[in-house]
């Protein structure tokens, strides 16, 4: 072993071995907790509070209509961001509502700037 990686491990060992005889405080940092698992009950619910069809509600969610439909009739549980998502729209419907409006107004901004284009002609 290199006499340079020795000494940083030697380093290494001591301040553990201070910490535990409470001679050096290390900084921890406490994770937050996952999001509590949903069933497909619970996923029904957020979707009738957003008054959208699987279909609308998978678009909001950018997942597929097929998952939606896996997640509520329990053959899969929503997990990671999805999870997240779903969260977040039980608890602030408005939220997700105001996403969709965001997206829509950026799409017709979109549309009315191609229109607005001049045609480029060909030579």
């Amino acid at each position: 072993m290199k006499d340079e990686t020795f000494t940083e491990l030697l380093a290494s060992a001591n301040e553990a071995l201070d910490h535990a005889q409470g001679k050096r405080n290390l900084r921890t940092t406490t994770l937050p907790l996952p999001p509590q698992p949903l069933n497909g009950r619970a996923v029904k619910r957020v979707r009738a509070a957003l008054h959208a069809s699987q279909a609308v509600f998978a678009r909001y969610l950018n997942v597929s209509t097929k998952l939606v439909q896996a997640w509520e009739a329990n053959r899969r549980r929503p997990d990671g961001p999805a999870l997240v998502l779903l969260h977040i729209a039980a608890r602030q419907p408005q939220v997700i509502e105001s996403v969709r409006q965001d997206a829509a107004s950026d799409r017709s901004r979109h549309l009315r700037r191609r229109r607005e284009r001049p045609q480029a002609v060909a030579g």
